[in-house]
């Protein structure tokens, strides 16, 4: 681990920048970490009681959301800090940009702060996967995807390798994107078909996934598009205001999500009365419900995001960086020889008696 500068008055904290997160993707492989960061969140999925869970907190503005995501069980405490803002590229920005933090709660010492945009899209795609290998069709090889922007790829590529999808159908309404996404997953082995609307991209689909930008309440997908047993996997309504399915598609599914409270105000849930009934991915994942039911189940993941992927992201990060000697020390919180005497560090030091320059006699003071 590379040390950036450290003193005698403060304690080290991991930093991973974009950088090493690119890094330790390179070195361990991207279908590798999307594997085993959807085991990590799975297997904290499975103990979804041990954690203090609460809904994420955001300020909304008309041009997008700016959110903080804790969480925390017995032993360690994350956050992430992220935003949402569909015009961003405008200002040659990234849509979604985010940071997060990993600390002790014994001591509450920051033990890792990293970046956390490549990262979402990582964890982002992992869950998703994981959600599909739960609830879709076994033997589901073609998915459809609207939306083709940043997260689109990390998408595809955990669904090639984690669900074992072979032909994509795309969509965006800007050509663009589709492009770039073709030229990107051009040596992975994907079959991939270019479609001229939703509908076009949906035809045949077993899977569709939907990962729009807009901040508004779009009906990408409508009931009549949809087909028996097909799962839906709705990544991009994740905040008030933001839909991307038509209520009737609700209506006619089953509906999982990730932590009701969080998903009823900000997924495609908001449409629907308080008492719409959704099951909770985690209770599916331990066996305390059912998922699929028969072939001809069209399930919904309503995804929005929730803290305890993150969580698992981080310490997963923290794990491999470790392992893999990367990142930097980066000097956040004061060591003091007293840790009541804070003052310490900025208290003036006391200014030497002047000396009288060589040869100079001083009168003695009478």
């Amino acid at each position: 681990m590379r040390t950036a500068a450290p003193t005698a008055h403060t304690l080290p904290t991991r930093f991973l920048s974009p950088a090493d997160v690119a890094e330790l993707v390179g070195q361990k492989g991207l279908p590798v970490c999307l594997s085993e960061m959807a085991h990590a969140i799975e297997q904290d999925f499975l103990r979804w009681p041990d954690f203090d869970k609460t809904a994420r907190v955001a300020a909304h503005s008309d041009v997008g959301v700016i959110e903080l995501m804790p969480i925390a069980d017995a032993h360690q405490y994350a956050f992430k800090y992220v935003n949402g803002h569909p015009g961003n590229g405008q200002h040659h920005l990234p849509t979604v940009m985010a940071f997060g933090v990993l600390a002790d709660v014994a001591t509450g010492t920051p033990l890792l702060v990293s970046e956390l945009t490549l990262t979402t899209a990582l964890r982002t795609a992992a869950t998703s996967a994981l959600a599909a290998r739960t609830l879709a069709r076994p033997g589901s090889r073609t998915m459809a995807l609207i939306g083709n922007g940043a997260q689109s790829e990390f998408q595809a590529l955990a669904f090639q390798h984690l669900v074992g999808i072979t032909q994509l159908r795309v969509f965006d309404v800007d050509a663009a994107a589709s492009a770039k996404l073709v030229r990107n997953l051009a040596n992975t082995g994907l079959h991939i078909t270019v479609c001229h609307s939703t509908a076009h991209a949906v035809q045949g689909a077993d899977i569709v996934t939907t990962v729009t930008a807009d901040k508004t309440n779009a009906t990408i997908l409508t009931a009549d598009l949809l087909a028996p047993g097909m799962h839906i996997n709705a990544v991009g309504g994740d905040c008030p205001g933001k839909t991307e399915l038509h209520a009737d598609v609700l209506t006619a599914a089953r509906v999982f999500v990730e932590y009701e409270p969080q998903t009823r105000v900000e997924g495609d849930l908001q449409q629907m009365p308080a008492d719409f009934c959704v099951t909770e991915l985690w209770r599916v994942l331990s066996g305390q419900a059912t998922g699929r039911q028969s072939e001809a189940d069209i399930t919904v993941f309503d995804s929005v995001g929730f803290a305890l992927e993150d969580y698992s992201a981080l310490r997963y990060l923290a794990r491999v960086a470790e392992q893999l000697d990367l990142g930097t020390q980066l000097p956040l919180i004061p060591a003091l020889a007293n840790p009541r005497d804070l003052f310490a560090l900025v208290k003036p030091t006391p200014l030497a008696a002047p000396t009288a320059p060589a040869g100079i006699n001083t009168p003695e003071l009478v």
